[in-house]
């Protein structure tokens, strides 16, 4: 474990879990908030942000679908989300995704798990960093998903913003085609090509209007996005 710990605020309304939750965490040296309701959760969260929220979907006051959404709308930088939840469905997934969950775990689960998607998230998200991601001319707001070029509006669905945010996050990297369905999709990902469709919505809306293309192949590599100012 790397020093300094995280500090994780946990938004669960089970008293045994929370307690279980703490002691895990604790037993690695990071430091664990509390919250039994998604309104608390929510306050703590936006008064001082955490560098993980581990958040139930089950929760009295404000649900945790709800608890997530106005996170990323409020939140002045972005928070990572551990959705944790007995609901397992495909659906139940993509709702929590939608909503602006970083990752998912489905009790019961194992402690060391949870561990490495913490450490995961912290890492992939540089705990602390402003909401706002620029690539030269590319902004990308990761409170509201607001995309702009040159200060024109990129109008994206889900998945390609989360294609194209994964290209930011990793820019001047190229990621690869596994890497990029790794971030998107993590464990659940489509058995068919799942990148074709969503890279070419993702260029029309992106490069389309413009002169000069900024998503570009790197062929045998993967993808990466090269700035144009």
């Amino acid at each position: 474990m790397t020093a300094p710990g995280l500090r994780v605020l946990i938004v669960e309304d089970n008293l045994a879990l929370r307690s279980q939750l703490a002691g895990l965490l604790e037993a690695q040296g990071h430091r664990v908030d509390f919250a039994a309701d998604g309104r608390t959760g929510l306050a703590l969260a936006l008064a001082d942000p955490p560098d993980v929220m581990v958040l139930d979907l089950g929760l009295p006051g404000l649900e945790g679908l709800r608890v997530c959404e106005r996170l990323r709308l409020e939140a002045d930088r972005h928070v990572p989300v551990l959705m944790l939840t007995a609901r397992d469905a495909v659906e139940d997934k993509v709702r929590g995704f939608e909503a602006g969950a970083d990752d998912y775990l489905v009790k019961p689960f194992a402690g060391a798990e949870l561990l490495a998607r913490c450490l995961a998230l912290a890492r992939r998200h540089r705990v602390g960093e402003p909401v706002r991601l620029r690539v030269g001319g590319l902004a990308i707001d990761r409170r509201t998903h607001a995309v702009t070029r040159d200060g024109q509006p990129v109008e994206l669905p889900n998945i390609p913003y989360q294609l194209l945010l994964a290209l930011a996050e990793a820019w001047p990297r190229t990621l690869t085609r596994s890497e990029l369905v790794q971030k998107v999709w993590g464990e659940e990902a489509p058995q068919s090509d799942p990148l074709r469709s969503h890279l070419y919505v993702l260029r029309q809306a992106l490069d389309r209007p413009f002169p000069t293309p900024m998503l570009r192949t790197v062929h045998g590599v993967g993808f990466k996005l090269e700035p144009d100012a």
